[in-house]
């Protein structure tokens, strides 16, 4: 079962569900949708995905996502401030996968990294193998640590998090094309 914070909960069924799978757009979504299932993770969402990014558990890995983020805002046109923005959020978020999300998992799993577009909307889904939950914490002024779901909350239009077969998906949306 399939639960999300912020309203946001989709599945593959609903691919069929739509009546829309025979166009383009829903069609290539459906062949998405098998290849990834059959690789161990699940689709969220049928809105067109404008890239996806792999990269290995490994935090010198996290400036190449906040690249990646950045350069297809930057590719796709979306307003002026949001490629920025998106590499920030990004990075709290692609962090949190990586500190937290490794819990019990193996070593070689990966991170997913996915941009899509839903109408106005740029949404960015990081997908870890941990099923754990995010949980927003509260940082005393001193302390390293703790702020990045506050921060996500703060700046994005919308974030949540989705349970996959895989683990799961902390998402959140910006409003690039007003």
């Amino acid at each position: 079962m399939k639960q999300a914070f912020g309203g946001r909960t989709t599945s593959t069924a609903r691919i069929a569900s739509t009546g829309r799978a025979g166009s383009a757009v829903y069609g290539a979504a459906a062949t998405r949708a098998t290849i990834y299932e059959r690789a161990g993770y699940a689709t969220e969402r049928l809105a067109p995905v404008l890239g996806e990014k792999w990269i290995p558990r490994d935090g010198r890995c996290l400036a190449s996502a906040r690249r990646f983020v950045h350069d297809v805002a930057v590719d796709w046109k979306a307003t002026s401030d949001i490629p920025e923005l998106a590499e920030l959020l990004v990075s709290e978020l692609v962090t949190n996968a990586l500190t937290h999300g490794a819990v019990g998992v193996p070593a070689t799993s990966t991170v997913r990294i996915s941009v899509s577009r839903e109408r106005e909307l740029l949404v960015v889904d990081v997908h870890d193998p941990c099923p754990a939950l995010p949980r927003r914490c509260r940082a005393r002024d001193l302390d390293v640590g703790g702020r990045g779901l506050a921060i996500v909350e703060t700046f994005s239009h919308d974030w949540g998090w989705t349970l996959t077969s895989y683990g799961k998906s902390v998402w959140f949306q910006l409003l690039a094309w007003p």
